[in-house]
Formats: C-alpha cells, sequence, structure tokens
C-alpha cells in the first residue's frame, strides 16, 4: 500500500480566524479534508461556503465539549446533562465522561449529524473533539454506541486499527493496545472502514518550541511514516488579535494554518514518498467484510 497521509483540520466552525485558515487550505488542496462542529459560533459560515462549493472533503466533528473559556457553547438538544452550570458543554472530557447521560449523548450525536447534513454537506467522515466518546478519562466509553450510528450513516471514522510505536501520545499511554484493539473489532463488526494509524502531535506550544522547530519535526515524522493509511490532525488558524489574546496557545494555531504552504514540507512529502490521500480512499479500499450476526448481537446489546 507504501505511505498515505491524511492532514485532517479538526475545529472547521469554531471561529471565523479557524475558517478562514481551513478554508483557504481546502481551496488550495493544500489539506486532505477538514471536520465540522455543528454547535459551535461559526458553524453557520463554514457550512454554507462548504454547500456553496459542494465541498466534498468535510466531515462531521462530533463535539461534546467546549474548553475555552471565552469561547463556550451548547449542546443542539439542549439536554440538561450535557451541560455544566454555566449552560455550556463541559470544559473536560473527564466532566463529560461523569455526566453526561447516554441516551443524551445519542440524541445530541443524531441532532449534529442532521444539522451537518441539512445543512448541504456531504459528509465525508466522522471524527470526535477531544475524544469525549472513547473513555480516555474514567474509561467510560461510547465507542460502541458510535461506532452503531456512523454504520447506520454509511460513513468512514477516525477510529483507528494500530498504534505506531513512535507516536509522542499514544504510544505513551498505559494499557491502550486492548482498547485500540476492541474499537478496531468493533469497527469492522460494524463495517465502518477506518485508517490504520492516528499520529499525534502537541498540541499546546512546548516549552522553546519555535516555528521552525515544529516544522522540522512534523517532517521527521514523515520519514518515519509506517506503511498503510495514517491520519494526522491540525488546528489551523489565521493570525487574529482577538483569537491570540483569548485562545491559549494560538501560535500553534497559525503554525498549522503555515505548515502546509511551506516549500520545505512539499518537498519532504514527495521526497519521503507520502502520497496525500483522503476518506474517499478509506472508505473504498479499507472496509473490512460486515460480520452481521455479531453485528445483530451488538445493536440489540446498545438498545438495552
Amino acid at each position: 500500500m507504501n505511505k498515505k497521509l491524511i492532514i485532517n483540520c479538526d475545529d472547521f466552525g469554531q471561529s471565523p480566524p479557524m475558517n478562514q485558515a481551513i478554508k483557504h487550505l481546502l481551496e488550495e488542496e493544500k489539506v486532505s479534508s477538514a471536520t465540522i462542529m455543528a454547535v459551535a459560533p461559526g458553524f453557520e459560515e463554514a457550512a454554507a461556503w462548504c454547500s456553496r462549493r459542494q465541498q466534498r472533503n468535510v466531515g462531521l466533528h462530533l463535539t461534546m465539549t467546549s474548553e475555552f473559556e471565552a469561547l463556550r457553547w451548547a449542546s443542539l438538544t439542549g439536554e440538561t446533562s450535557l451541560h455544566d452550570e454555566s449552560g455550556h458543554q463541559y470544559r473536560t472530557v473527564k466532566e463529560f465522561e461523569q455526566g453526561a447521560q447516554t441516551k443524551a449523548v445519542l440524541k445530541e450525536i443524531d441532532a449534529q449529524y442532521e444539522r451537518v447534513k441539512q445543512s448541504g454537506i456531504v459528509i465525508s467522515h466522522v471524527d470526535n473533539h477531544m475524544g469525549s466518546l472513547y473513555g480516555m478519562e474514567t474509561g467510560r466509553s461510547l465507542l460502541p454506541q458510535t461506532l452503531w450510528k456512523i454504520s447506520r450513516w454509511g460513513l468512514p471514522s477516525r477510529f483507528f486499527r494500530y498504534i505506531h510505536a513512535e507516536d509522542p501520545l499514544l504510544a505513551s499511554l498505559k494499557n491502550i493496545e486492548r482498547p485500540v484493539a476492541l474499537g478496531a473489532g468493533l469497527a469492522d463488526t460494524f463495517g465502518v472502514p477506518i485508517p490504520d494509524y492516528l499520529l499525534s502531535h502537541p498540541f499546546g506550544v512546548e516549552e522553546g518550541e519555535t516555528y521552525e522547530r515544529f516544522k522540522r519535526s512534523i517532517i521527521a515524522k514523515l520519514y518515519s511514516l509506517p506503511d498503510g493509511v495514517s491520519e494526522t490532525y491540525i488546528h489551523p488558524g489565521i493570525d487574529d488579535p482577538w483569537m491570540q489574546a483569548n485562545i491559549p496557545h494560538w501560535s500553534k494555531r497559525v503554525w498549522e494554518y503555515k505548515l502546509p504552504f511551506d516549500d520545505d514540507f512539499t518537498y519532504a512529502l514527495s521526497d519521503a514518498k507520502v502520497e496525500l490521500t483522503n476518506y474517499r480512499y478509506v472508505q473504498e479500499h479499507l472496509k473490512h467484510p460486515r460480520l452481521r450476526s455479531a453485528a445483530r448481537l451488538l445493536k440489540n446489546l446498545i438498545r438495552l
């Protein structure tokens, strides 16, 4: 299969500065895709642009958390258990896992899907903001229910099959191999196509980090990319005074907007023999046979 890479822009619809950066990257075909937040303040602007252009590589960024102090949003359904005392979605994944009722979450997932679909976007795939549905903090995972819904929509998911040994976040987590294998098995059971690897990098600016250091670290990963289909995600934003003042680590978002246009990055993609691809490839080539009897069993369990 060789080395194929999906570069996905998370948080489309979060705010005008994010929208401007992501639209530019999609227009210039510097990234593979983006995923849109149906609950965020900039959703309508982003969705109208996607619909007008018939953009075919925009997915659904299922959003159950609202992490920034200066930029908050609520759920679409208004379910009480999905909100903190301020009436917004929880700031942290742990708070969400501890407070959200399962039925309320599933109702919200449906509402976010329907809002994006009704906006005119042809949804390309589904992922999850901050991994809130994966049970990473308390072990309360809603991944089986989420994958079941994704299977009913006939879409691929960001959930991944293997852990890359050099990934700075995932490879450092204890006892993660079993949950990942179980998640991949569920995806196969439900017939949900998934990429082979998910590659992370630090969300914030590390001590002493500069754009050049950041760029070198990402380029180095291109040369050590595993065979198969990998996804990595960025959170690009333009240089915006309000966002710089209110959003932590905003400079990292500016760097992530700049990087795909950088000639050094473009050269490294070619030199490392890495082919950019998207979720259409995942949909067409990475779908495992549906195990129908097991899928019926899991469906019944989920309904209990």
